[in-house]
């Protein structure tokens, strides 16, 4: 019923109204912050951002499905927007800019489009499915897009990783072969939360990964890296954000970096 164009609009609609009502929140003095049966936090802005979003979808587009972080599934999932309303809360809370609201469109299970807005950066990147890759700087009065391209960086000796966590790598078993990766790489760093991607989307990274993830932290993610000219998959090589971890290369360093990941085990 829609083009993905129109899709696409409506997104970077949703995520106007988004940063309207997280800007106003973030660093505010009577915050409500709450802790979800899973121990992680939640802020009374997670749950506003995510109400408006799925207010605006049940007017523009009432016929598709919802999944989000904080109020769950509703619906299709033929047509199936996913919505993390403020990726980064524990930064969020303490004042620390690093967060974004994340919505993305799967369509069949296939993310085919990403927005990434992160308000307290002044940045927002967006992609659809053979459209590119996009940013723009909302601290300027020059709105023009900036068409994102990864690096062209093809030996793991010269790259730039970013692996998240070191508790997450830990948790999942997976340390030593982080600690491997590390020694073969020019530079590590932990950035954190969706700005590792959108650095590798922009060619400041070559790699970023971590695990810990669910579909929300990742769907938005997968179509700007992947616009770019990167390739993203989950830590073991398979595709989409369905399988709780997440590795995004410029792809010219994608074998190599499951090889090391993934030693002793053959990969598709």
């Amino acid at each position: 019923m829609y083009s993905l164009s129109e899709d696409l609009n409506l997104a970077l609609a949703l995520a106007d109204a988004a940063d309207t009502i997280s800007r106003a929140r973030f660093t505010a003095l009577d915050l409500v912050v709450t802790t979800k049966p899973d121990r992680t936090p939640v802020t009374d802005a997670d749950q506003a951002v995510e109400r408006a979003i799925r207010g605006l979808l049940a007017e523009q587009r009432p016929d598709d499905g919802i999944l989000g972080e904080e109020f769950g599934i509703i619906g299709s999932t033929t047509r199936q927007w996913i919505i993390d309303p403020i990726d980064g809360t524990a930064g969020f809370l303490r004042g620390i800019p690093i967060w974004a609201t994340l919505l993305s469109l799967a369509v069949d299970g296939v993310p085919v489009l990403g927005v990434v807005s992160a308000p307290a950066l002044g940045k927002r990147w967006w992609a659809a499915a053979g459209s590119g890759a996009w940013s723009i700087d909302t601290r300027t009065a020059d709105d023009t897009p900036l068409r994102l391209r990864v690096s062209g960086i093809d030996t793991l000796a010269e790259a730039s990783i970013s692996y998240g966590s070191l508790q997450q790598w830990d948790a999942a078993g997976h340390l030593d072969e982080l600690v491997d990766l590390s020694r073969q790489v020019w530079r590590t760093r932990a950035y954190g939360d969706m700005w590792s991607y959108m650095l590798l989307a922009e060619g400041h990274l070559d790699v970023a990964g971590e695990f810990d993830l669910q579909p929300y932290d990742m769907a938005a993610l997968a179509p700007i890296v992947q616009e770019a000219g990167g390739t993203f998959t989950s830590v073991d090589g398979q595709p989409g954000p369905w399988h709780g971890s997440a590795l995004a290369t410029n792809g010219l360093l994608h074998a190599a970096t499951l090889a090391v990941l993934n030693p002793g085990q053959a990969l598709s």
